[in-house]
């Protein structure tokens, strides 16, 4: 009996420490950051750090319309502990742009980073529709710094078969070292080969066809598989399509992403880190926030069996940290 007492013990003590040691598990908390506000989420993997690249809404509070000149870049090692590097670029480091600092991307290759970014064109003459062209900055370290890497955008109004808002470029190196940009507003979407140069286009710029289909496009790779996750519809959820090829043709598969309080856009990015599947987004979840005012979150992504993608759970906790 008293073996049997002394067991049950142990066993009571093991389930307490356990359920303490659950509770002492920091989480990154949702929004992430407080100040600055941040938006348009893109993340890259480099030593075992990741790199959280955003946009900057400086839009005063009541006030309409965005207003965005600047991005910054994050790190973390584990996904509760942030450092915040400042801002690494800006519309004023590229001699061709005007304004608008809207969603870009940053990808390795070649031992650089290159950061894809859109703004308006300062150029009269390339400004057909709404004035929007896509640039490339690059650097040798992900916290840069960073520079313009042609001296001119790499599409424009005037490229043929671009769109009226050439915005929200993401870029993929795929397995065989080719490079891909996709890029797309407005229910249209764009795909396009790169040079091995990085900033500039190697043949025709082809349509991309996939359902509901309206900005912010992200390519991701998971097996065989390719995930093309973006903004549908507006208000925007985040949905997404696969497909055997990077050129397609994209079969739908669902809602990632169910549309955002307060925020009509949805923005996102999705990576693996220390074996763990993170969604990326914004959402204007702070007592300031608003639709021009958004803050940057994450939270778990998981598979089901079959690969497909389930739809996210968003939480105010965030994710757990990786030890």
């Amino acid at each position: 009996m008293k073996k049997l007492k002394y067991s049950l013990a142990i066993l009571i003590a093991m389930v307490l420490f356990s359920a303490c040691a659950k509770n002492d598990v920091k989480h990154s908390g949702n929004p992430l950051f407080k100040s600055p506000l941040t938006a348009d989420p893109s993340v890259l993997v480099h030593n075992d750090t990741l790199y959280l690249f955003t946009g900057s809404d400086e839009q005063e509070l009541g006030k309409d319309g965005f207003l965005m000149k600047k991005w910054y870049i994050f790190s973390t090692p584990d996904m509760v502990n942030w450092t915040n590097h400042g801002v690494k670029l800006q519309v004023e480091d590229f001699e061709w742009a005007a304004a608008n600092a809207f969603a870009g991307h940053c990808v390795e290759n070649h031992g650089k980073f290159w950061w894809y970014v859109p703004m308006v064109h300062n150029d009269s003459t390339a400004r057909v529709n709404e004035g929007f062209a896509i640039g490339v900055a690059v650097a040798n370290h992900p916290l840069g710094p960073y520079k313009d890497a042609s001296g001119k955008p790499i599409i424009a109004d005037t490229t043929k078969n671009s769109i009226v808002l050439n915005i929200d470029p993401t870029v993929y190196v795929d397995d065989d070292k080719q490079v891909y940009m996709l890029w797309g507003s407005w229910n249209e979407a764009r795909i396009v080969k790169l040079k091995d140069n990085m900033t500039e286009v190697d043949g025709p710029v082809e349509t991309v066809h996939a359902k509901n289909f309206f900005e912010a496009p992200w390519i991701h790779k998971r097996n065989d598989t390719y995930y093309l996750s973006y903004a549908a519809h507006y208000p925007s959820t985040t949905e997404y399509s696969t497909s055997k090829s990077i050129s397609g043709p994209w079969e739908y598969q669902g809602v990632i992403n169910d549309t955002l309080p307060n925020s009509p856009t949805n923005h996102q990015a999705i990576i693996n880190f220390k074996g763990n599947d993170y969604f990326i987004y914004h959402n204007a979840g702070l007592p300031d926030g608003g639709p021009f005012r958004r803050s940057v979150c994450i939270d778990k992504l998981e598979y089901d069996e079959n690969g497909k993608i389930k739809k996210v759970v968003r939480t105010t906790t965030g994710v757990p940290e990786v030890k």
